[in-house]
């Protein structure tokens, strides 16, 4: 004789809705340069990786020259007034890493820079760019330890006058 079974004690599939709902993550924020967003970004393009969010931070803090950030007059690598000294430094890259060192340290601790490389480069003409102006190009590797994410690589371009 077999014994009368409940369906309620049968279980639950692990493909079952409640298992595999997804939950939506908020933005973390705003992708620089600015663009239109879509989807669940709302108004602009967001970032919703904290990794991502904090290499925007770091090419952000790079590029910025002390005295363009409004209500942070010493914020930034101060690299552009060094594009016109190029020829003239012979320490032109320690003193780039230097400066881009004091602000990491100073603004993002919580990154650590482990490689820099720069190479000269020469802007062509056919580019619409002016005869000796030229490029830097800085390769910079980085971790964020706190994150687990290692030997990340940034890419930055700096015009200089040759």
């Amino acid at each position: 004789m077999s014994e009368e079974i409940s369906f309620k004690s049968v279980g639950v599939k692990s493909t079952d809705r409640k298992f595999t709902q997804k939950i939506d993550t908020k933005p973390i924020g705003i992708k620089t340069p600015l663009q239109l967003g879509t989807g669940r970004s709302g108004l602009f393009q967001m970032h919703f990786n904290r990794a991502d969010q904090i290499a925007d931070n770091l090419r952000n803090l790079i590029l910025t020259n002390k005295g363009e950030r409004l209500g942070r007059f010493d914020y930034g690598a101060n690299l552009r007034e060094m594009t016109t000294e190029i020829t003239s430094k012979e320490n032109w890259d320690a003193e780039a890493m230097m400066r881009i060192r004091d602000a990491t340290q100073t603004f993002m601790p919580y990154v650590e820079l482990e490689t820099f490389v720069s190479s000269f480069d020469t802007v062509s003409e056919f580019s619409g760019a002016e005869p000796g102006v030229g490029k830097v190009k800085l390769k910079i590797i980085y971790s964020i330890p706190q994150l687990r994410v290692a030997k990340q690589q940034m890419n930055v371009d700096l015009y200089v006058i040759g």
